[in-house]
C-alpha cells in the first residue's frame, strides 16, 4: 500500500503572495480545508509545507503555505504534485479504494485464469471504469459495478472479476 496519496497538482501561481492553484486530484476538494500539511513532489524529494490558508476558485483550491511568500518561491513548483498521507487521507466508504491502491493490481476473471493488470482509473460521472492492459486482448475497461468487481484485494493486489457480455 502506498503510505502517500495524491492530493492535486499546482497549476499556476495566485497572485504575488506566494499563493497556488491547486487542481484536486481528490474526490473531496474541501478536504484542503481541515489538512494541516501536505507533501511537494519535486520529481528529486518531497518537501513538506505547512498550509496556512485555503480558498476556492472555480474548480481550484487556492492554497497559502506557512513561509512562502511571494511568488518567486513557489513559481518553480508549478506542474509539481501535493500529496497527503495515508493517515490524513479522507476516510473511505465500504467498496471504496483510493486509486493509488488499484494500479497495478493483477486482475483474474471469476473462473480463476488471470486476465490482466490494472493500468488506470478513468472517473465518470456514474461510476468509476477500471482500464485493464492484458496480454490478449490490449486494454479493456471494465466498469467499477457490483456485477463486474467481484472482489478486491488490496493486501494482496489482487482483483476478481465478472466480465460482462460485449466487454471483450
Amino acid at each position: 500500500m502506498e503510505n502517500f496519496l495524491k492530493a492535486g497538482v499546482i497549476s499556476s501561481t495566485h497572485g504575488v503572495r506566494g499563493e497556488v492553484k491547486v487542481f484536486p486530484t481528490t474526490g473531496e476538494p474541501e478536504r484542503f480545508r481541515t489538512l494541516k500539511k501536505v507533501y511537494l513532489d519535486t520529481g528529486r524529494e518531497r518537501i513538506r509545507l505547512e498550509i496556512a490558508g485555503v480558498k476556492f476558485f472555480k474548480q481550484f483550491a487556492i492554497l497559502k503555505f506557512h513561509g512562502i511568500d511571494n511568488i518567486n518561491e513557489i513559481e518553480k513548483y508549478r506542474g509539481c504534485s501535493l500529496w497527503v498521507e495515508r493517515e490524513d487521507a479522507v476516510p473511505l466508504e465500504e467498496d471504496e479504494y483510493y486509486i493509488g491502491d488499484l494500479i497495478g493490481m493483477e486482475v483474474f476473471t471469476d473462473d480463476g485464469n488471470k486476465f490482466g493488470v490494472l493500468k488506470d482509473v478513468m472517473e465518470t460521472g456514474a461510476n468509476d471504469v477500471y482500464i485493464v492492459d492484458t496480454p490478449e486482448h490490449g486494454e479493456i475497461l471494465v466498469p467499477a459495478i457490483h456485477d463486474c468487481i467481484l472482489d478486491v484485494d488490496i493486501e494482496e493486489k489482487k482483483m476478481k472479476i465478472h466480465l460482462l457480455p460485449g466487454l471483450i
